[in-house]
């Protein structure tokens, strides 16, 4: 059959050939026909004639074994042909997952950047600090690393008596004179109005030494309080131009000098003007809202009440056994405390009726002085603890104190009628008051030590549950207590008392709003108030340095964190023409003198610095070495702390003179006030500088009856003379002294539940601790004592009182006393 053969592109017409016939080649053939073959072969080639079924066979052959060479050349030529064509082929593949890309969100508050400190400009500060500072004063490596920090950020735990302020100093003459730094870049933070003076002094010495004329009301300005930086970055918004602090009322400044006003963060002590606007407030609440009168009215029922008495208590079984006794001098009684009363003018009292209606106690009859109808309840005067303890009936045994003390009891465990007890003769005054003048009682939130005025508890629960970053609505929301509690009633009506508070004072003119609101407008909750702010107001808050940072509260980190977020977002823009550039904060602190947990502080954010201020970079500095303090008080005062939560690492050593002292450093005794007081006498004559330290404000007139001497030659000294310090506990921070004398226990002696809920709402406390607060408070009292003792330079007398009844059970800082040790001697019990 014809078929096509396709050459160069010709194509040629070629005859199929017939397939052809089974032939066998000679050498398989038997040897005759082999040689038959060969001689038939012969024969054709010389006849030049083919043997056509050869001819096709071999033909078929050929162009199997040709086509085949011919696939396996052409497909090698036309590989290596077509790889090398393919080298030059864009070979494009989309490896892009599916999902958007979404820009990752960058959290630190600083940017990565560095102090531009070069090693000849250290160089060189260290030879002028070398030459201009004696050589006491010279840094050590750990204060070097301090001034020399070059992160945005820097934490230095600094313990007692480290030095700590010499070091922010030349920091801060390091970034002015040697940086060109301005110092309305910077800000030092300093907690009480003593430290803040002693920085500025130290700082205008300093720097008159390398003949830079810093003046003091330029240094006013670089120092300050949280608060007096707060107040100009209110005032700069719209219609606050004149806003005052509720802190400061009564108290205001000069115009133009608000700022330079002082303000102790811890202190919630009222003043007149202060009272003047709660009570405004509480009298338009109480006439407006029918909620509020009820809630009050059954507080007021509840607070005035006696409270009741177990009969099995042990007073009541060792007073019972005189019932008839004291009710036979009951009226007698009755008459003389009357007449106490009447002559203080402190009866009678408005609103309540004179009588002496009798209640029956066991068979026996007392008497009442009167009855409150309003409340459908009897009145009992009682002995006001401003009277003396001596005074006694004609012809009594017992002082009149004690008798009415008996009374109290019987009528505590036995009598079943509303009974108001009225223990002094304020309590009178404010009862007798109208609405305007306050609610007129005392309420003890639980976990309190005592009661106080209504009004004042709002204030103090407020200000607590503010000072932990937390909305007062929001946190009394959260609560929850046991049916029945007052406590729930009390959170009630705060929450609606204060929103009525901040309404009214915002109406007044000029408008007036506290502290913490104040910290709240500008906290990270409202960030858009804060780019209202110009950046002259914002630039200050760019370099911050802070002192005795463990203390600071929730509700400033918020601020800080909030305003160091804002400068970053401003960028360069902020700094232009300047030489401060980006922000920086460097925090020093000692988390074992954390002391202000009740108040709503909380060293975590010391403790947790890098996660609480996220940096590209941070330096940390440990200023072990201590300045004051003997080695053996130091290690007193650590064993004190023991087993507290505290940062890694720390361990003080002392660096002064070494000191031979008589015995161990830190003694420990029964409480023995006249003990005590002869002992501060010795130490005073000698020439030393004598601290007394109290626990309770009410300590300080005990002991002075026993430091007469000692007060009158003080008291002819010049100030800067005087050698004795009569403080509390808390506020002996940052001073020192030869000899310190502690007076009283540090002890926690309540438990808090409204605390304890807003703790957790605020994230305070370890994970799963039912009770974050009370547990804070079990270890501060630990610090407490470690920040008295690390006052002494060398001795320390320790008196503290036996524990008694529920107390005992409570934790106490003198359990940690372990009279093995080298540097405690306990003489309790001798």
């Amino acid at each position: 059959m014809p078929a096509d053969l396709i050459f160069n592109g010709v194509t040629v017409a070629h005859e199929q050939p017939q397939a052809p016939a089974e032939l066998t080649p000679p050498a398989q053939l038997p040897w005759f026909r082999r040689l038959a073959a060969r001689l038939l072969g012969r024969g054709l080639s010389r006849l030049q004639a083919q043997h056509r079924d050869s001819w096709f066979l071999g033909h078929a052959m050929g162009l199997r074994s040709g086509h085949a060479d011919g696939v396996r050349e052409g497909f090698e030529r036309g590989r290596v042909e077509g790889f090398e064509a393919g080298r030059q082929v864009l070979v494009i593949r989309d490896s892009r997952p599916d999902t958007a890309a979404v820009p990752g969100q960058d959290d630190n508050l600083f940017d990565d950047w560095r102090l531009p400190l070069t090693a000849e400009l250290k160089k060189r500060f260290k030879a002028d600090v070398a030459q201009r500072l004696p050589a006491q004063a010279q840094p050590s490596a750990a204060q070097w690393k301090l001034i020399f920090s070059d992160t945005p950020s820097t934490c230095v735990v600094a313990g007692a008596g480290a030095g700590k302020s010499t070091s922010l100093v030349l920091r801060i003459l390091l970034l002015r004179h040697y940086l060109g730094y301005e110092l309305d870049a910077m800000t030092v933070v300093t907690f009480t109005r003593e430290s803040r003076k002693d920085f500025i002094k130290r700082l205008v010495q300093v720097f008159a030494l390398w003949q830079l004329d810093l003046q003091p009301v330029r240094a006013r300005e670089l120092v300050r309080t949280f608060h007096s930086r707060i107040l100009p970055l209110v005032r700069s918004l719209p219609g606050f131009a004149q806003v005052r602090a509720f802190e400061t009322l009564g108290n205001e400044m000069p115009a133009g000098r608000e700022a330079e006003a002082d303000s102790n963060p811890f202190d919630l002590r009222l003043n007149d003007a202060q009272r003047q606007q709660l009570n405004q407030c509480y009298s338009d609440l109480l006439a407006e809202s029918p909620r509020f009168a009820e809630i009050i009215a059954t507080l007021r029922r509840e607070a005035l009440q006696l409270k009741p008495l177990d009969p099995d208590h042990p007073d009541v079984q060792k007073r019972v056994q005189v019932t008839q006794l004291a009710a036979q001098r009951d009226e007698e009684l009755c008459d003389m405390i009357e007449d106490l009363w009447f002559a203080a003018g402190a009866w009678p009292i408005k609103g309540i009726e004179p009588c002496r209606e009798t209640v029956e106690i066991r068979g026996s009859r007392f008497h009442v002085h009167g009855r409150l109808a309003g409340l459908d309840a009897w009145v009992v005067l009682g002995f006001d603890p401003s009277e003396s303890a001596q005074y006694q009936r004609p012809g009594a045994k017992l002082a009149v104190r004690a008798e009415w003390a008996v009374k109290r009891t019987l009528l505590q465990a036995f009598c079943d009628k509303p009974l108001i007890w009225l223990d002094n003769y304020s309590m009178a005054r404010r009862l007798a008051g109208d609405a305007v003048a306050g609610p007129g009682f005392e309420y003890k939130v639980k976990g309190e030590l005592a009661a106080s005025p209504l009004l004042d508890a709002f204030v103090g629960a407020a200000s607590f549950i503010e000072n932990l970053g937390v909305e007062v609505h929001s946190a009394v929301a959260a609560m929850s207590f046991p049916s029945g509690d007052p406590d729930a009633l009390f959170f009630e009506a705060l929450a609606l008392y204060w929103k009525a508070l901040e309404s009214h004072l915002l109406n007044q003119s000029p408008p007036v709003m506290s502290y913490n609101r104040m910290f709240a407008l500008f906290g990270e909750n409202n960030p858009e108030n804060l780019q209202l702010l110009p950046d002259p107001l914002l630039r200050p808050l760019a370099h911050l340095m802070i002192d005795e940072f463990q203390d600071v509260s929730p509700q400033i980190v918020s601020w800080l964190r909030a305003s160091l977020a804002e400068i970053r977002r401003r960028g360069p823009s902020m700094h232009t023409g300047r030489h401060a550039q980006h922000s920086s904060l460097m925090c020093v602190g000692d988390d074992w003198q954390s002391i202000y947990g009740w108040r709503g502080s909380s060293p975590k954010y010391f403790m947790e610095f890098t996660k609480a201020f996220p940096s590209p970079a941070n330096t940390r500095v440990m200023l072990v070495d201590n300045y004051r303090c003997q080695q053996q008080v130091i290690d007193a005062a650590e064993h004190l702390v023991k087993g507290t939560p505290a940062i890694a690492g720390k361990k003080a050593r002392a660096s002064g003179p070494a000191a031979e002292l008589p015995g161990a450093p830190v003694r420990v005794f029964d409480r023995d006030e006249a003990a005590l007081g002869e002992t501060l006498i010795e130490h005073y004559q000698r020439g030393e500088s004598v601290m007394m330290l109290y626990r309770k404000g009410s300590d300080k007139a005990l002991m002075n009856d026993h430091l007469q001497g000692v007060l009158q030659a003080e008291a002819m000294l010049p100030a800067e003379q005087r050698r004795l310090r009569q403080l509390t506990y808390h506020s002996a921070k940052g001073l020192q002294a030869d000899a310190v004398f502690m007076l009283g226990d540090c002890q926690y002696l309540t438990s808090s539940p409204y605390k304890n809920q807003v703790y957790r709402l605020a994230g305070l406390g370890r994970g799963g601790d039912a009770q974050p607060f009370d547990t804070a408070q079990k270890e501060e009292v630990q610090r407490l004592a470690y920040v008295a003792v690390t006052r002494a330079v060398r001795h320390c007398y320790w008196h503290v009182e036996a524990a008694s009844g529920e107390a005992a059970a409570a934790p106490r800082a003198s359990s940690q006393v372990d009279g093995r040790q080298a540097f405690f001697e306990d003489l309790r019990g001798q």
